[in-house]
């Protein structure tokens, strides 16, 4: 940890400002720690640190370490009119009392934040959030369309997870297939990618893979967020060329040049960036430049980026296209059971991701907390705010569908209000509030348009609880 030290002195008073530093939970949990300190006294006087954070005070005792005094001799007692030095001391027999106390301050400090500071991952404050309205609304909804349960998770920047609940065979252990809510994880990888070097996101294709001169001028920023000009998901998700994606037989690499070479596609294919077309191959694609750039596979970088430093326990990719009568509704031959899973060399990028509603919410609270998990990196503020912002209207003034409607990288734009979103075809209803600082994880097994259903009933309920919520110092 690094602590930076200012000080003011009078002739009675020592006062040490320590400035913003970072601890566990992100720079949204930055601490500030003051300390006062009258004139130097001897080594056995005791003198306390109070340290601040957010809304929480804590009075840490503080001996000053021995020898202060002698150290400097009598002008220990005497206030000096220089301010305390944070450069290093350059001669080691030139110790000072200013030197020894300004080392003390920073184990106290330091101690202090390891004891006092809570995890990470719990509320920084005690919070009142009524919740009641979800459960019957949850439950009602779940009996009248006749499935097997729901989950949710209701996180917020600051006060980390504000609910969960959960209905039916559902618990915090439960694993569902998220279909297309695993497009911001997967454009995720890319940004990070980015961030430390391994590609260039706005550079062609053809800079990281060979295969890339087959479409010269698409980058992978447009792959993630369907601007590529390639054919989408729609209206054929089983569109000819295109049919090695959901193969999970096969090689994300060889598919991918397989894809991105083809000719069978030329009269279908529009100039990158000037129109949006949902899902689909370019994912795919995107997922073989990422394991190019870094020559790693895609589990090891999901493992890495998010897993490790979110210490997740189930997060992962398969190909949902294994069940057979897939469709855009819930497998039905997948139970939760991550061992009935094959393992594959091509996951399905766009839509293949399982997880549990608590890893899910971690990765949620990541995109609220700076591109923090706990004190680890994932993603910076810029990748974030390129992720979250409304790309295609940006990029080529297009719209998602809709006039209402943008698309980030991974992120739906909601052009009306303050939400994002990423919703799955299996019922997965995701969104964040980035002006008030939530967000909500919503699993059901069933459809898009189930899941849509009961998100709409739940919008304004969960807004409301979020805003008008009581903090509790």
């Amino acid at each position: 940890m690094q602590i930076a030290l200012d000080s003011q002195r009078s002739k009675s008073t020592t006062i040490f400002t320590v400035a913003t530093f970072r601890v566990a939970g992100g720079s949204h949990h930055a601490a500030r720690a003051a300390m006062a300190l009258h004139q130097l006294v001897p080594a056995s006087s005791l003198r306390y640190i109070s340290l601040i954070r957010r809304n929480h005070f804590f009075l840490i005792p503080l001996t000053l370490i021995i020898g202060v005094s002698a150290c400097s001799g009598d002008e220990a007692s005497q206030p000096s009119e220089d301010p305390i030095s944070t450069e290093a001391v350059t001669d080691e027999d030139a110790v000072t009392a200013e030197d020894a106390v300004e080392d003390a301050v920073e184990d106290a400090v330091e101690d202090a934040v390891e004891d006092a500071v809570e995890d990470p991952t719990e509320p920084d404050d005690t919070v009142e959030a009524d919740f009641s309205a979800i459960g019957p609304i949850v439950s009602a909804f779940v009996d009248e369309e006749g499935l097997n349960g729901a989950g949710i998770a209701i996180v917020h920047r600051d006060h980390g997870v504000m609910h969960e609940q959960y209905w039916g065979e559902f618990s915090p252990d439960h694993v569902s297939l998220i279909a297309s809510s695993s497009k911001m994880i997967a454009a995720g990888v890319l940004l990070r990618l980015h961030e430390d070097g391994f590609l260039d996101l706005d550079a062609p294709v053809s800079e990281v893979v060979d295969w890339g001169s087959g479409n010269p001028e698409i980058s992978p920023a447009q792959l993630i967020s369907n601007s590529s000009g390639l054919v989408g998901l729609l209206p054929d998700p089983t569109y000819a060329p295109y049919l090695c994606q959901w193969d999970y037989q096969s090689d994300i690499g060889d598919c991918a040049a397989a894809i991105f070479t083809t000719a069978d596609d030329d009269d279908q294919v529009a100039d990158p960036d000037t129109e949006f077309r949902y899902g689909g191959a370019q994912w795919q694609i995107a997922g073989a430049v990422a394991e190019a750039a870094s020559g790693k596979r895609w589990k090891e970088l999901i493992n890495e980026i998010y897993i490790e430093p979110c210490k997740l326990g189930t997060l992962g990719f398969a190909s949902p296209s294994q069940f057979e009568g897939r469709g855009f509704s819930y497998p039905g031959g997948f139970d939760g059971d991550v061992s009935t899973l094959a393992d594959t060399d091509n996951p399905n990028i766009e839509g293949g991701g399982y997880v549990t509603v608590p890893d899910y919410a971690a990765v949620l609270l990541m995109h609220l907390r700076d591109g923090m998990c706990g004190d680890s990196h994932v993603l910076s503020p810029e990748s974030l705010a390129r992720a979250h912002g409304d790309r295609i209207a940006e990029v080529y003034a297009g719209n998602a569908w809709s006039p209402n409607s943008g698309y980030g990288m991974g992120w739906w734009i909601d052009r009306t209000n303050d939400r994002i979103t990423d919703g799955g075809a299996f019922g997965t209803q995701v969104w964040l509030d980035l002006d008030d600082n939530y967000g909500v994880y919503l699993v059901i097994e069933a459809t898009s348009q189930q899941g849509q259903a009961l998100s709409g009933e739940l919008y304004a309920i969960i807004e409301s609880a979020i805003t008008e919520a009581t903090i509790i110092n």
